[in-house]
């Protein structure tokens, strides 16, 4: 990547590590995903689709990248599952030492596994909210606890998970299931009562962890394993609202961006949704 880009193309001023209040790390990393490709070419599709986004957000009337975005070197690991694993939890534990936003940009859903590591040492009773198809609560997953399939399944045990959208898991992850802590697709749809729920059972602190594919493929396709029956764009902001008026979140990550050429609405969708994201916690 370009050292002299700067996110959405903003002034220079908003976007050096000393003024940014807010970090954006690329971890570019596909190596566990088993059926459709191409998470490791998100960002520059993101970064590129930002740079054609207006920067006023009417919902909080505020232009949230004043608060400053720095983009950090690309986490460039890539040779096992294990290693990634390795390279993330150090690169967070660092960055987590300072007084900035910590964002973070996939990758598949393996990177999240370290991040969700680190900010659990940094915070005893953290919540990890995650927005996901699938459940993610493999134990291994071909021969590898560092699988995509695996990413939310130490957070299972040290953390206090609440999962949101989920539509697909093998019966094998039931075991580390917690059902009451889970709102399912097919329970949420239509109604929204369910948010003031999962809202009651989350810790002040927590983490965000976004797969992309909790939305419908019909708005978002660029994901490695689409599933039918996911949320809706309004829905999905309006929970993210109640989440970041209710709560502290310390930190965020977005994962399994895999863009289809010339299918420009995703990238732009994506882009979009990490602007809103830090309008909320910043500007509202």
């Amino acid at each position: 990547m370009d050292k002299s880009r700067t996110f959405a193309g903003v002034d220079e001023e908003f976007a050096t590590f000393d003024q940014a209040g807010i970090l954006l790390q690329s971890i570019p990393y596909d190596g566990t995903s088993t059926w459709g490709k191409g998470a490791d070419n998100g960002f520059e599709v993101f970064l590129e689709a930002a740079e054609n986004m207006e920067l006023y957000d009417i919902e909080t009337a505020s232009e949230v990248y004043r608060q400053g975005v720095h983009i950090l070197e690309e986490i460039t690991e890539s040779t096992s599952p294990e290693a990634v694993y390795q390279a993330v939890l150090q690169k967070t534990r660092h960055l987590l030492q300072y007084e900035k936003f910590l964002t973070f940009f996939g990758g598949e859903h393996s990177v999240s596994i370290g991040i969700l590591e680190a900010f659990g040492e940094a915070y005893p009773e953290l919540t990890v909210l995650q927005l996901d198809a699938h459940a993610d609560l493999r134990e291994t997953y071909l021969g590898s606890p560092y699988n995509h399939a695996c990413a939310l399944h130490a957070a299972s045990k040290h953390s206090n998970l609440v999962q949101v959208g989920i539509r697909s898991m093998d019966e094998s992850e039931k075991a580390f299931l917690n059902p009451g802590h889970c709102f399912f697709a097919h329970e949420i749809q239509g109604e929204a009562s369910w948010m003031e729920r999962s809202l009651d059972l989350m810790t002040e602190n927590v983490y965000l962890t976004i797969d992309l594919d909790v939305l419908d493929p019909s708005i978002m396709p660029s994901t490695g394993t689409p599933e039918p029956g996911g949320m809706e764009w309004y829905p999905l902001l309006k929970y993210l609202k109640k989440v970041f008026q209710s709560k502290t979140v310390v930190g965020f990550d977005l994962v399994e961006f895999a863009p289809i050429p010339g299918l420009k609405a995703p990238d732009f969708l994506v882009a979009k949704l990490y602007y809103k994201i830090l309008s909320y916690k910043f500007c509202l």
